[in-house]
């Protein structure tokens, strides 16, 4: 493994103290292991053909042409309008939690017969994944020469940075982020849509969240950001623990919003629950699809490059 593409590691990246080298190593990272640039051709419109002179791009060769006749003409593409890209990021307390399974500490969680080994307590909080992922995100589509927006959700809309393409822009962006601490109930819906009542303009709107709030009322927020014309990715972001229930003996579960606490025996409901959340995704994953979004289901555990490939291949399919 080079030494960038460790940086899709959320083990890894954690040791990176500064946000900004953190989203750039991700990205660099994801690109090192790539055949190709996923950037090629995604923000600019195809124009018209022209003959090779020595010094081009061999990656812009229209080889079809060259097979029909036996000359080389290169590709010439126009830019398309900047794209809005606006990160909602859902900074609640329950985007706090760290599970048995990459815990550094007990959370949610606590087995008093606990055999988890230290190795695998490593993994970062939810919150803490989103904002490296959101990070990322920004540096990617600042990159692509994109505007990229930011809004902070808790019990509403705390804060919202408005879209920009400059690269000063995106280090406040950063700056804001590296701010944020899980805390508060969840206003997820209240949020979105005031969020969406000061974006000026139609672009794509990345969630990054757990969901663990009213489905309905969020769902009719999602409903909200499709009828004014955005595009919707929703990235699903849960504990790697909330997913398996690695958890042994007898245990105490607290929400960390309500304080509402349950004692009860792993092995009892470990099945339960492991097989609530698979319904709980895929039920999620057939609402957003309705109103023709993507959802990208991640846990605390994986590389950052399944969502990035995933928020590429979305992007693309939208241009």
């Amino acid at each position: 493994m080079s030494s960038l593409a460790r940086y899709l590691d959320p083990e890894v990246i954690q040791q990176v103290s500064r946000l900004d080298l953190r989203a750039r190593f991700i990205v660099e990272g994801l690109l090192a292991g790539l055949h190709r640039s996923p950037f090629q051709g995604l923000s600019v419109e195809f124009s018209e053909h022209r003959k090779y002179v020595q010094g081009d791009d061999l990656r812009t060769i229209d080889w079809a042409v060259f097979a029909r006749t036996d000359r080389l003409y290169v590709r010439k593409y126009q830019a398309e309008t900047h794209l809005d890209c606006f990160l909602l990021v859902d900074r609640s307390a329950s985007m706090g939690y760290v599970g048995a399974v990459g815990a550094s500490s007990a959370g949610l969680g606590e087995s008093s017969g606990e055999r988890v080994s230290a190795a695998d307590r490593q993994a970062p909080a939810k919150l803490l994944y989103a904002i490296h992922l959101a990070a990322a995100l920004g540096y990617l589509v600042t990159r692509q020469q994109d505007a990229i927006g930011l809004g902070i959700l808790g019990d509403g809309l705390e804060t919202l940075v408005p879209a920009r393409a400059r690269r000063r822009d995106l280090a406040y962006l950063l700056g804001v982020l590296s701010s944020i601490s899980p805390r508060g109930r969840t206003g997820l819906a209240r949020g979105i849509h005031a969020a969406l009542g000061r974006m000026p303009h139609r672009g794509v709107i990345v969630l990054l969240s757990d969901l663990l709030t009213d489905q309905a009322a969020t769902l009719e927020a999602l409903h909200h950001a499709r009828f004014r014309g955005h595009d919707l990715i929703v990235m699903h972001i849960l504990d790697a623990a909330e997913v398996r229930f690695p958890f042994d003996g007898h245990i105490r579960l607290e929400d960390p919003e309500t304080g509402q606490a349950l004692s009860t025996e792993a092995d009892g409901v470990r099945a339960h629950s492991v097989q609530a959340v698979a319904d709980w995704r895929a039920e999620l994953r057939n609402q957003i699809s309705t109103l023709r979004g993507d959802y990208v289901a991640l846990d605390t555990s994986m590389p950052f490059d399944k969502a990035l490939v995933e928020f590429l291949i979305q992007r693309s399919r939208r241009r």
